[in-house]
């Protein structure tokens, strides 16, 4: 008798649609939802190492939109199953192979064309931490990381907008209006 190889059928990435006081409304295929700029839940991760610098992520090239740019360590979208906090820190491993213990700051509403047809409109949860360790990057998703004090960001942020992801210049905003 023959065994039969499983047929796998690649299950599309979902993101959860929400009111804006976080009701959950549904789910909605991800490349759907920032076609047609549907307020849905996500998450930011800013980690910084021991002498205060900030971790930045430079997405990799064959991301569907915003490749090459640099981002803060981590952003992407909770699963319906999952809490704010568990999804960023599943992305932490899945994209740069690490643990890092994390702390909620704060939360906003933001909405932003990232080209291509596309918008980011979410219910952003805003986490810190610290990290000090090695990486190892998942290249599908992170190209090359790097650790860059406050000023310096400032002033590359200020000087090449364009080498940085939308969302990140209105977190990083917020995150300096907040904290």
């Amino acid at each position: 008798m023959m065994s039969k190889k499983p047929n796998f059928v690649r299950m599309e990435e979902q993101v959860v649609l929400i009111s804006e006081n976080d009701d959950i409304l549904g789910q909605m295929e991800k490349m759907q939802a920032h076609e047609n700029g549907l307020l849905h839940r996500a998450f930011s991760v800013f980690l910084f190492n021991e002498q205060g610098e900030m971790l930045l992520q430079k997405r990799a090239p064959q991301k569907y939109h915003s490749p090459q740019r640099w981002t803060n360590a981590v952003c992407s979208h909770p699963r319906i199953d999952e809490t704010y906090e568990e999804g960023a820190k599943r992305r932490l491993k899945e994209e740069l192979g690490i643990d890092a213990e994390i702390t909620p700051k704060f939360h906003f509403i933001y909405k932003a064309y990232v080209g291509g047809n596309l918008w980011e409109h979410e219910l952003d949860h805003v986490f810190t931490g610290e990290y000090n360790g090695s990486f190892n990057l998942n290249q599908e998703e992170v190209s090359e990381v790097r650790f860059v004090s406050m000023e310096q960001l400032n002033r590359e942020v200020e000087d090449n907008p364009d080498h940085f992801t939308e969302w990140f210049k209105i977190i990083l905003d917020e995150y300096q209006h907040n904290l």
